[in-house]
């Protein structure tokens, strides 16, 4: 027996330790078994959506936005609003002779799109190449999506059971109704940000609460289902 078993056990200890470091070292962690998919599912992601930029080109004046654009952004934004899109990019061109001209028509461009509903935090102003050129235009726009769903056809005999299986057509149907009717299509793409809460109604429910009072808004007479009485 050895003389020092504290100092053999150390390093045989240590051997072992190195020993299965040398067996994990080629060792490589396990791959996730994919995500299997229903029948409907697969159906959705056969959804086609396409994106392309609603935009309008300004001439760069110097004595700002013109009547005309005016009525064009007016109309821009009354466009961005029913697309539910995400931000409206100004772009100014740089580099050429007219580019501190455009610089302060592109605020001036950005005031009247907030003046026609477009929020602050939507409208973003950027510059672009504009490779010399003197009437090179200002870009005002937005991307919007358009959705494709797909074809549905060749019906089996749904009364067939199939060992209870789906049929070929299993979702087509859902899925086509589903591109057709979503107000944007870019939410199939990405969830939209969340919109800031509204601080003034969560002091004033807090205080209700705390008050004991009741916190629910008030009952609207034209909700009671009474039918009302035809306005002479």
């Amino acid at each position: 027996m050895s003389k020092h078993p504290v100092k053999t056990v150390l390093i045989l200890t240590a051997a072992l330790l190195g020993l299965s470091a040398c067996a994990s070292a080629g060792v490589e962690p396990p791959v996730p078994a994919p995500v299997s998919r229903t029948d409907g599912e697969k159906w959705r992601d056969q959804i086609k959506v396409d994106g392309r930029t609603d935009e309008i080109q300004l001439a760069v004046h110097a004595a700002g936005v013109s009547a005309n654009q005016d009525q064009a952004l007016s109309a821009l934004v009354s466009r961005w609003l029913s697309a539910q899109a995400r931000e409206i990019v100004i772009s100014a061109p740089l580099g050429g002779a007219n580019a501190p001209t455009a610089g302060g028509m592109a605020v001036q461009v950005r005031e009247r799109l907030m003046f026609y509903g477009a929020a602050p935090a939507y409208v973003r102003v950027v510059g672009y190449d504009a490779a010399g050129q003197d009437a090179a235009p200002m870009r005002v726009g937005f991307e919007i999506f358009t959705a494709e769903g797909p074809t549905c056809g060749a019906w089996e005999n749904l009364t067939a059971t199939r060992k209870n299986e789906a049929y070929g057509n299993f979702g087509c149907a859902v899925a086509a109704n589903l591109a057709a009717q979503i107000a944007n299509p870019e939410d199939l793409i990405r969830p939209r940000d969340s919109t800031p809460i509204d601080a003034g109604r969560r002091d004033t429910v807090l205080g209700k609460y705390r008050k004991g009072q009741i916190t629910s808004s008030a009952k609207d007479e034209q909700a009671t289902g009474v039918v009302s009485k035809a306005i002479n």
